[in-house]
């Protein structure tokens, strides 16, 4: 069945959104990082093969504007879940990359009511080490070169001319930084109880984990993540850096399209 895309604003819980609509067939709902949400980024095509992908920008991001009732991940969390039911959606794949993975994270350790299946890509959200050690890199102190180096396996692909952007290109990215900023600045990219909430998770969670993320690796943070959730499944994806789904999307599709077909069977 042919793909078909649409950009339109939905109204959750008196929050606008606005929501990147591909595909038919069974929900996939897609929650950006800290990187924001390309909408000309291949992968969303790849997964619109495969059902119906729902990427909303959040509050803060792209062009959705700011919501003075959302600024923790803990109202992000609430407020997608609320997207679910106001939408009717059952059975959806719930997908979350980085900070969105750590948005996916908490909902569902709330509720899973409506999920049939939990792809986690790179996600931070928890605390590993002790209070004195930094689990994932500053990256508002960090030189930009730096980050990227850390984050993508080939940092040239993230590289890019301010001077050759829209106006509005250049203002997305800086919006984008200030809602990371928003939600992620303290404490920092973490929910100090999350990890001894993972146990509630309760459906099929695939962790999938660039083997060249020098951010946050799969050995360490991707293990703590995988032994807290009952049942999870950490596969690796070559040639990838932190954000797989860009460096690498035939590869992260293909694992999510097996890990559908689990749940179908």
């Amino acid at each position: 069945m042919a793909s078909t895309t649409h950009q339109a604003w939905l109204t959750v819980n008196n929050v606008r959104l606005e929501v990147l609509g591909r595909g038919q067939g069974p929900p996939i709902v897609w929650l950006h990082g800290e990187d924001g949400l390309d909408p000309s980024a291949p992968f969303l095509e790849m997964l619109a093969a495969h059902g119906q992908v729902l990427a909303p920008s959040h509050p803060g991001f792209g062009h959705s504007p700011d919501a003075s009732s959302v600024d923790t991940v803990d109202d992000l969390a609430y407020l997608y879940l609320d997207l679910l039911a106001e939408g009717n959606l059952r059975d959806a794949v719930l997908i979350g990359s980085s900070l969105g993975g750590w948005i996916a994270a908490e909902m569902a350790v709330r509720s899973t009511e409506r999920l049939r299946g939990l792809v986690l890509v790179a996600p931070l959200g928890i605390k590993i080490g002790d209070r004195e050690s930094r689990d994932i890199p500053d990256i508002f102190a960090l030189p930009p070169a730096e980050v990227l180096r850390l984050q993508y396996r080939d940092p040239e692909r993230a590289t890019f001319d301010p001077s050759k952007l829209s106006d509005d290109q250049l203002t997305v990215i800086a919006r984008n930084r200030e809602a990371t900023a928003l939600y992620a600045w303290e404490p920092y990219f973490h929910n100090p109880k999350l990890r001894q909430r993972l146990h509630r998770i309760k459906v099929p969670t695939l962790l999938l984990w660039g083997v060249d993320d020098r951010f946050v690796s799969a050995a360490n943070y991707g293990a703590a993540y995988r032994d807290s959730i009952p049942g999870a499944r950490l596969e690796t994806i070559d040639r990838a850096g932190h954000f797989p789904h860009l460096e690498q999307p035939e590869a992260l599709v293909e694992r999510v399209r097996a890990f559908l077909g689990d749940r179908r069977a």
